[in-house]
Order: C-alpha cells, then structure tokens, then sequence
C-alpha cells in the first residue's frame, strides 16, 4: 500500500487570471509594508527611553497589535485569489516601501516622529492598493480597505497628539524659573 499526498497547491481565483495577479502582487507590497511597520513598532516599543517608557510604550504596544491583526488577513486573501504570499523576512524587505531605522538611540519625539510618518505613508498605500481592488471588481477585497484606513489614520493621529500632550505636560523654561527652589517652598506649594 502507498501513501500519495496532493501537492498542487494552487487555488483557483473567481477574477481573471490578470486581474486576480494584479491584486495578489498589490496586497503582497502592502503586507510587507505592513509586517516592516509592525516590527518598526514594536522595536521603539522595545527601546523606548525612560523618559517616554511608561507614557509611550502601551500606546507602541497597541498599536502595533492592531498593525499586526490585518496581516492574516491580507495574506488569507492573497491566497484565496490564487496568489502566493510571503515566505521569509528576505522577502518582506525586498518588497517593503517603508524604510528600515536601525540607529542604535532615538528619543521618544525622533520615534513618534517617524511612526506617524509610517502611519501615514501606509494610510496611502492601503489607499492605493484599494484603488487596485477597485480597478479589477474585487469589492470583496476592497470592503476590508476603509477601516484598515481609519485605523492607520487613527494611528498617525494618536501619535501627535500624545507627542503634543507629552509637551503641554513640560514645565516651559519661564514656569521652572518661578518654581520654588527650596525644599519647604517645594512641599508648600
């Protein structure tokens, strides 16, 4: 008796060859960009100075959980439209439009900086890859777009607005001048 196993691993897409290669090509560019930025992530989450440490770091912390809950959900899709998806790191960085950081130190500011400006940079692309779906009358796919969109958007928002309130929380320079500089000044006021 011998055991064959079924190695076709082809699945049949519902859209024509070129249209359903179109959109797998464009979702496979948009998961890697979105794998970079989940890693980007989780890595200012990891290496966040102090001085942000316990402000900063469970926002990075969300954020980047909800960066990588739509990860299965792209290549899930890739795969039911017949594509193939990622297969190494190797892979996402050859596709991934989001630019690596590997600086040994940034501050907090230097890192939410560079986060929203991802943010936003996905928002655009998550905008162009649903413009693809769009072109090609794959609504289906392109239902998931506008709340990938809004969060993104959300993402970008949420990082400078907790940067600027970060900063409206920093005695300015005049405020520290007037502050009392003595320990029994300190403790009355």
């Amino acid at each position: 008796m011998s055991l064959s196993i079924h190695t076709d691993n082809h699945v049949r897409s519902p859209y024509p060859s070129d249209a359903a290669a179109e959109v797998s090509a464009a979702l496979t560019t948009l998961l890697a960009d979105t794998f970079a930025l989940y890693l980007k992530t989780k890595s200012f989450h990891w290496h966040m100075a102090p001085t942000g440490f316990g402000i900063f770091q469970p926002l990075l912390d969300e954020q980047a959980e909800q960066i990588l809950s739509i990860t299965d959900v792209i290549a899930e899709r890739i795969r039911e439209l017949g594509g193939t998806t990622l297969h190494s790191i190797g892979h996402i960085g050859r596709l991934q439009r989001l630019a690596d950081n590997d600086t040994d130190y940034l501050t907090p500011a230097e890192m939410l900086t560079e986060l929203a400006s991802d943010n936003r940079q996905l928002s655009s692309f998550l905008r162009t890859t649903r413009d693809v779906c769009d072109m090609h009358w794959d609504f289906q796919t392109a239902e998931y777009f506008e709340t990938w969109i809004d969060e993104a958007d959300g993402r970008t928002w949420f990082l400078v607005e907790a940067w600027r309130a970060h900063l409206r929380s920093i005695p300015t320079t005049a405020a520290a001048l007037q502050a009392p500089t003595t320990l029994p000044e300190r403790l009355t006021k």
